[in-house]
């Protein structure tokens, strides 16, 4: 959900193929028709011949099955009061201010009606809609990659899975489900704290007099590429009760979105892959999608921030370290790809961390560390 000034001035000109358009409503349908595709780049990329199956799941003890809990009144009327009133309304055009103002009214027949929905599995089609605004971020304007989808929601729809969010995220925490290595989306874990573990990894190798390397690895459109059914059967391995799964399953199904800007609204597009962008509930999906690529660093460290991975090791020699990291790396794509997730090789780097190389060989990284994207 974004400020009402967030800017949404289309491109007087945009570049269609080999062609330029200066027409307004072309422009915002290519807009969508690029949007909503953004997660296929996987399966562009890869030939059709390539047979990926998920990575697999790590052995924990049997998790007690999750089940949702009924939604109070009270902890819906607190979210509604707390909605912020300059915020955008999504296609039901229901302004957080009018929800704001009525949630002494509307609390309890909203709370039965997300009550409802568990019960029956199925969420209301309005809520699936999403208003896309192209938001520029720097190069060529005529280039639709060079423009970022700001997506809203309907306002009931973030309120619920706000609680949606809440409930599954205290069984994860509760239970540990979460790798160590993750520090996205989680409560006490965030940017800082991945950065100080592997500083201090590094620091401490360095202190050993030992080599450190280590690939900063970058997704393409990771939130965009999550597989659906993929997801479905990690939650289905956590212990969620079919009920739950029914529910996810229809939560992810019949999305649609339009691109909205200057007072022109596309046609809607189907979005049949990724995790919603602008939801509540997206991040911590995602997080439960990458949780069990950590069992693939083999011998090396790895740390997990959203869509960033870090993979880094150390050692005695150059040799040992590039040669175990290299390994790792390998697995780690192979992981990555039985999840349908590509790597932005422009993006993915190898560094080399050593207090006392000389000079001349810091260089030799790329030559010795073959980063097979």
């Amino acid at each position: 959900m974004e400020n009402k000034n967030t800017s949404s001035q289309l491109p007087t000109a945009q570049r269609i193929g080999n062609s330029v358009t200066t027409d307004k409503p072309t422009i915002i349908e290519n807009f969508n028709k690029h949007f909503s595709t953004a997660g296929h780049a996987f399966h562009l990329t890869t030939p059709t011949a390539f047979n990926s199956t998920a990575p697999p799941t790590a052995t924990r003890p049997s998790l007690p099955h999750f089940s949702f809990s009924q939604i109070h009144s009270a902890d819906v009327l607190k979210e509604l009061q707390n909605l912020d009133p300059y915020k955008s309304a999504g296609l039901d055009n229901l302004e957080p201010f009018f929800l704001k103002l009525s949630g002494k009214i509307i609390a309890t027949p909203i709370t039965s009606l997300f009550n409802l929905s568990f019960v029956s599995s199925e969420i209301p089609i309005d809520w699936k809609a999403a208003a896309v605004i192209p938001l520029f971020k720097g190069g060529d304007t005529l280039d639709p990659n060079c423009y970022r989808p700001i997506s809203i929601l309907p306002c009931l729809s973030k309120v619920f899975e706000s609680q949606v969010n809440k409930q599954i995220t205290d069984h994860f925490e509760s239970h540990r489900t979460f790798s160590a290595m993750q520090s996205g989306f989680r409560a006490g874990h965030g940017c800082t704290s991945a950065t100080l573990k592997v500083l201090n990894d590094i620091v401490t190798a360095i202190d050993k007099k030992q080599y450190c390397a280590a690939v900063f690895i970058d997704l393409a459109k990771a939130f965009d590429s999550v597989n659906h059914h993929i997801l479905i059967g990690r939650l289905s391995s956590l212990g969620f009760s079919n009920d739950c799964v029914a529910w996810f399953t229809n939560y992810f199904s019949d999305r649609v979105q339009c691109v909205k800007s200057e007072g022109l609204l596309s046609r809607p597009l189907a979005v049949s892959m990724g995790v919603p962008q602008g939801s509540i509930l997206g991040p911590t999906l995602f997080s439960v999608y990458i949780n069990d690529v950590a069992l693939a660093a083999g011998e090396s460290l790895i740390h997990l921030y959203a869509d960033d991975t870090i993979l880094y090791t150390s050692g005695p020699s150059l040799d040992t370290v590039l040669t175990t990291l290299q390994t790792s790396f390998n697995a780690i794509q192979l992981s990555f790809r039985g999840l349908q997730l590509l790597l932005n090789t422009s993006k993915t780097k190898c560094m080399l961390f050593n207090r006392s190389l000389p000079a001349p060989a810091r260089p030799s990284i790329q030559h010795h560390f073959s980063g097979r994207f």
